[in-house]
């Protein structure tokens, strides 16, 4: 029976996100869903993206746009982001890209540009960077931006009660809209975990595969997990993002 594997933050990791693909050994059936930020981090940023355009060739692939990649998108349009995005990994994307032709370069363009900012499959299961801010669901968000920046998402997640059942009128509006929701953004390694996270209906797959963490994989039927080795120990002479 095909599969589905969601997938979390990749930060420029080219050789742990080569070896997860591995370790999880897709078959032509099953499906990838990424999370995003895919961007800004280890030195390999341009080579992720291209190394995706790869995998959709032989998987059924969906792609989620982070914020760094919103970032990286705007800087490839000529409009040079808020100058905290090359300190927070973006000086080694911009090298990484500086590498492409200019044929290249607008393959890796388009690309971003025709990323999701959400995805719902036929189980209302919601694939989303961040989260959500409105009570009626991502397509009803009015500031665009939110659903791969906001924190309250995962926060509020994180806060529910579990005693709380979901058809209570007490249980978080934004919660009760999904059977599950799949998320990054947001490290594991912030909280202690080096694995994925779940709290109330929501999973967390960002396991801080831009500092000190691991890039890491979810059967999202079966709930198994797969994990890269700790990113950093595959680039041992850079130092990532800064936390």
């Amino acid at each position: 029976m095909p599969a589905t594997y969601v997938i979390g933050d990749i930060h420029g990791a080219l050789k742990a996100l080569k070896q997860l693909i591995a370790r999880i050994a897709p078959t032509e059936e099953d499906t990838l869903i990424f999370l995003g930020d895919y961007v800004d981090g280890w030195s390999e940023s341009a080579e992720v993206l291209s190394y995706l355009m790869e995998l959709e060739q032989k998987y059924r692939c969906i792609f989620i746009k982070g914020n760094h990649d919103a970032w990286c998108e705007s800087w490839l349009h000529g409009i040079m982001p808020d100058a905290s995005w090359l300190r927070n990994g973006g000086q080694a994307t911009v090298e990484s890209f500086n590498k492409l032709s200019e044929a290249g370069l607008r393959r890796h363009t388009a690309f971003l540009e025709r990323m999701l900012l959400y995805y719902t499959d036929d189980k209302n299961r919601l694939f989303i960077h961040a989260g959500f801010t409105s009570t009626h669901g991502p397509a009803h968000e009015r500031f665009e931006p939110s659903l791969y920046w906001d924190r309250s998402f995962w926060e509020l997640a994180l806060a529910v009660d579990p005693r709380i059942p979901k058809d209570s009128l007490r249980y978080p509006k934004r919660l009760a809209l999904f059977s599950e929701v799949y998320i990054g953004h947001t490290p594991s390694v912030n909280y202690g975990e080096d694995m994925p996270m779940t709290a109330a209906n929501v999973h967390n797959v960002d396991t801080g595969a831009a500092f000190m963490g691991k890039i890491s994989a979810m059967n999202i039927d079966t709930k198994e997990v797969w994990q890269s080795d700790r990113v950093y120990t595959l680039y041992p002479n850079e130092k990532g993002r800064n936390p």
